[in-house]
């Protein structure tokens, strides 16, 4: 684990929860550090998820199959963050997303088994959980807020101003396929951005 992307991890779990000198040294080492290649499979459809990933550098898609059988992306991961199918990995059952790298990726990875004996023998464990979980419940809510309440031109724009590198990382398929919209109709969007309508 190199000192700045440990300093990430380091950062990241302080701030999600009250660690103790001892406790952290502890969580951080047993994650272990794994570079992931661009389109690599983090977590495959029907299997189940036995890891999160904290991401240092890169990103990660979140995708599902719709009823016509195609890949639909979900959301995008980008650093500093976690990303795991989180009720494949919660209760250990196949899991209905797929988590891809979007680009060449460095991720620090913690196995379930290794986060139960954590659950169970550290106690800032189990708030660092509860507060993940609360996170993932806003995120979720606010991405069905958004599905239902913003068009394709919005959520277009959301992006550029939120996560602006998911818009120069992903793909035109990638893109196309979050906001919901054909590639020559995304064109025509970023066409508008560009000139300010």
């Amino acid at each position: 684990m190199n000192q700045p992307d440990k300093a990430k991890l380091r950062n990241f779990l302080q701030q999600n929860a009250a660690f103790n000198p001892e406790d952290l040294e502890e969580a951080c080492a047993h994650f272990s550090s794994r570079q992931l290649k661009k389109g690599e499979v983090f977590v495959p459809i029907g299997k189940i998820c036995k890891e999160v990933a904290f991401i240092t550098e890169g990103a990660l898609k979140v995708w599902y199959l719709n009823q016509m059988g195609e890949e639909t992306v979900s959301c995008f991961c980008t650093s500093v963050g976690l990303s795991t199918a989180y009720r494949s990995f919660a209760q250990q059952v196949p899991s209905e997303l797929g988590i891809t790298a979007l680009v060449p990726s460095h991720v620090f990875v913690l196995s379930y088994e290794h986060f139960q004996k954590l659950l169970t023998t550290r106690p800032v464990w189990q708030a660092l959980g509860r507060n993940i979980l609360e996170q993932q419940y806003l995120e979720m809510e606010q991405y069905a807020s958004v599905l239902n309440n913003e068009n394709a031109h919005e959520k277009y724009l959301r992006i550029l101003q939120s996560t602006p590198e998911i818009a120069q990382l992903a793909s035109v398929a990638d893109l196309a396929s979050y906001l919901g919209v054909t590639r020559r109709t995304l064109s025509r969007i970023r066409q508008d951005v560009a000139l300010g309508k």
